[in-house]
């Protein structure tokens, strides 16, 4: 669900768009409450979520906070950017869709054209023979 709202910026609840916050440098030791509790004063939250890693258990440190409306979401990106919480100081901005360097699975292809035209390798040869261009 977390990708999900990632690649679309807001956050649909309700029946109208919720903006969708990303605070990163959060402390290994803020819950998910904490995180609510202190984004609260500037509006309604209505979902806190801080990122964990899936083999151990620990926040990587980031997460992402939806408001209510674009006017709370704002006043607290401006109020909170820069500010210390649990110790830590935390960087607040609108959450951007994930790009993905990656489409899935890496595919073994073999070397590039440039070198695969260039050399032909016959296996029971014990040397590569080269091609004059």
């Amino acid at each position: 669900m977390l990708q999900q709202l990632l690649t679309l910026h807001v956050y649909i609840c309700r029946n109208h768009f919720c903006p969708l916050c990303y605070v990163a440098g959060l402390s290994f030791y803020t819950s998910n409450k904490g995180l609510s509790d202190a984004f609260s004063q500037y509006g309604q939250v209505v979902e806190a979520n801080i990122v964990m890693d899936r083999v151990s258990d620990k926040s990587k440190g980031f997460g992402f906070v939806t408001f209510a409306s674009h006017e709370e979401a704002e006043k607290a990106l401006s109020e909170m950017n820069g500010k210390t919480l649990d110790g830590r100081v935390i960087v607040v901005d609108y959450a951007k869709p994930k790009t993905s360097f990656r489409s899935g699975m890496p595919i073994a292809r073999g070397p590039p054209e440039s070198i695969a035209d260039r050399v032909k390798v016959n296996f029971f040869d014990e040397e590569p023979k080269t091609q004059k261009s």
